[in-house]
């Protein structure tokens, strides 16, 4: 078994030191601001859920940096690892509308309707 076949807590941060990429990157302080986008995306997505305020710009910044630092396939499992499963409604659209996902991926999660039609007006 490889050490990253499957991530946990134990393994996350070396995972995400492996896959980091920043050429303009000047400390290692970078490194844990963007590790804490995941903590952002987050917290949107709980504030999301409980109030019904959708920050969809705020969200579409947060995970285009992740996928531009870590890769598309990398960022993926990193989400999947820190996102629980009940906020996938929420991140589906956003991953499809950046095209880091194709249309048959994660075919088993149910989009939100009102993030699609927020990111239709975009």
């Amino acid at each position: 078994m490889e050490l990253f076949d499957q991530l946990s807590d134990d393994n996350f941060l070396l995972y995400a030191a492996k896959h980091y990429y920043k050429p303009t990157a000047v400390d290692v302080e970078e490194f844990y601001d963007d590790l804490k986008r995941f903590t952002y995306v987050k917290r949107q997505l709980h504030r999301y859920v409980n109030t019904g305020e959708l920050s969809e710009r705020l969200l579409l910044n947060h995970f285009i940096v992740i996928f531009n630092v870590y890769g598309i396939e990398p960022a993926l499992k990193m989400l999947e690892f820190k996102i629980n499963e009940q906020y996938w409604p929420i991140i589906k659209p956003f991953l499809l509308f950046l095209k880091y996902i194709r249309n048959d991926q994660y075919l088993e999660v149910k989009m939100d309707q009102y993030v699609i039609d927020k990111l239709r007006k975009i």
